[in-house]
């Protein structure tokens, strides 16, 4: 049996002496992981050493549900614009299911839904989300719907993070939200081109049938449904809590890894405020794009409503230009430059009217399409134990979404639409600051590119990389040790 180099005194508490077993992750062992109905949080799966093909499954099966909530948020805005005018619904209630949507990211991964993963397992959080989200489009509660794609979110986002090498965290989930960004685009012309192409509600004596409306959330539902009982029986390896730690100890000498407690993870807190501000920013300048165009370029709706879908366009290349980046150039440095492509036009979008303000705002929503994926993973890099629980925060943060777009509303009805970019600017200025921060603060920088430089769940010559403590490669045991197998169980 393998162990850890041993450490004295007060280092030796924080550093878990007791956590055995370098060995890579086997088949067997994978296998016995993939259908627990319950976690043991001080269980040693090996799957913090995934390989890319032992994680290609079920990172391929996770990237389904983030096409599901990316049609869905691009389904929803049309769906509710055609609620709208077919129930009277107003501007104000019409900024309420708005604010309902973004509004429970502060409810489920706080609460149900973060409970479930760090208690139960990433499984059965996919599987209970994805049961709850069926029930309610059923029944076609548009606004509560939103609860079950939160519980979603809350497993999947870090799942994508953890599931194979650490090195390439962030290249998987900016390619999984990647596939989200083309599902956000598909849905509204699906939307407006087969579900609403025989309705007018705008003119005496249309035709106000929203029977289609019915059949698309029946279809989408049984789809779901469907999915669900594909997870159920699918192999989604459980990353447990002694899993993480276990591989943030292995990379020690590059990260100068040491567990601290929940309460002193500063990085993730300037994450969890960087994220607020954010999302907050970004769907306030997708609140406001068509207005904007109207306003500042005197364009139609109809034209205004098509600029904004070629925006939508341009922001799901963005996230694979920068997918593509990330194998090349670390995720930290671009999670910079991105940032200050947004601060750099969104400054210039406030002072330029016409054609030219409205191509500003495009580049916006180009330089925006990293940063959500990226702030995660790199808030939750280095976090040990606590990855499930800080992913939870992250996720939750993305909340902002339902406070920034009032302000930013307010601001257009008091002034102009130029003059309310101020907003979104000042969230963009804040999550600015954190990359900045990544990228000069010593201590982070090491162990973001620690973790990069790690080759855990990578063959060498052939063979499994095991990484001893240092994520090197280097031994920390004798052969005889080696040999013994995987311990069980760890204290975190």
């Amino acid at each position: 049996m393998v162990k850890l180099r041993t450490f004295k005194g007060r280092e030796a508490t924080e550093r878990n002496a007791s956590i055995t077993s370098t060995a890579p992750a086997t088949d067997e062992e994978i296998k016995q992981n993939e259908h627990a109905r319950k976690v043991d949080t001080k269980a040693l799966t090996g799957a913090s050493h995934l390989t890319i093909k032992q994680s290609l499954v079920p990172l391929t099966l996770v990237t389904i549900l983030f096409f599901l909530w990316g049609f869905a948020y691009g389904l929803l805005d049309t769906l509710n614009a055609k609620f709208q005018d077919a129930l009277g619904i107003g501007f104000a209630q019409s900024a309420g299911l708005q604010a309902a949507y973004f509004g429970a990211y502060a409810v489920a991964p706080l609460t149900f839904a973060g409970w479930i993963v760090r208690h139960v397992g990433y499984r059965w959080c996919f599987i209970t989300g994805l049961i709850l989200y069926e029930n309610i489009l059923r029944k076609l509660c548009v606004d509560v719907q939103l609860l079950g794609l939160r519980h979603l979110e809350t497993s999947a986002n870090p799942y994508i993070a953890v599931c194979g090498p650490p090195r390439l965290s962030e290249f998987r989930l900016e390619m999984s939200q990647s596939v989200q960004a083309i599902g956000t685009v598909v849905a509204p012309l699906l939307a407006s081109k087969v579900f609403f192409n025989k309705v007018d509600l705008n003119t005496a004596g249309g035709n106000s049938d929203l029977s289609n409306v019915q059949w698309t959330y029946l279809g989408i539902a049984c789809f779901v449904f469907l999915l669900a009982v594909v997870f159920f029986f699918a192999p989604i390896p459980e990353v447990t809590d002694a899993d993480m730690a276990l591989q943030a100890d292995q990379t020690h000498e590059l990260t100068d890894h040491v567990q601290q407690p929940l309460h002193k993870q500063y990085k993730l807190f300037f994450g969890v405020l960087a994220q607020f501000c954010y999302v907050g920013g970004q769907v306030a300048l997708a609140s406001i794009f068509i207005k904007y165009a109207q306003e500042s370029a005197k364009l139609s709706l109809a034209t205004s409503s098509n600029r904004y879908a070629l925006g939508q366009g341009v922001f799901a290349i963005g996230r694979f230009a920068a997918a593509g980046g990330m194998l090349y150039i670390k995720p930290r440095i671009i999670l910079w430059v991105f940032s200050t492509g947004v601060i750099i036009f969104t400054c210039c979008a406030i002072g330029v009217w016409g054609e030219g303000g409205v191509g500003l705002a495009t580049m916006i929503l180009f330089f925006e399409s990293c940063m959500f994926p990226t702030i995660l993973t790199l808030s939750i890099r280095g976090l040990g134990k606590h990855t499930k629980r800080g992913g939870s925060f992250v996720v939750a943060a993305t909340s902002g979404g339902a406070f920034f777009p009032a302000l930013t509303g307010l601001a257009a009805d008091r002034w102009n639409v130029h003059v309310s970019l101020w907003v979104p600017l000042i969230g963009f200025i804040i999550s600015f600051a954190f990359a900045a921060a990544v990228n000069t603060k010593k201590s982070w920088v090491r162990q973001l590119d620690g973790f990069r430089k790690s080759k855990i769940g990578y063959k060498e010559d052939g063979t499994e990389v095991s990484e001893g403590t240092d994520g090197s490669g280097a031994d920390s045991g004798s052969e005889e040790e080696k040999k013994g197998g995987a311990v069980k169980h760890v204290e975190v």
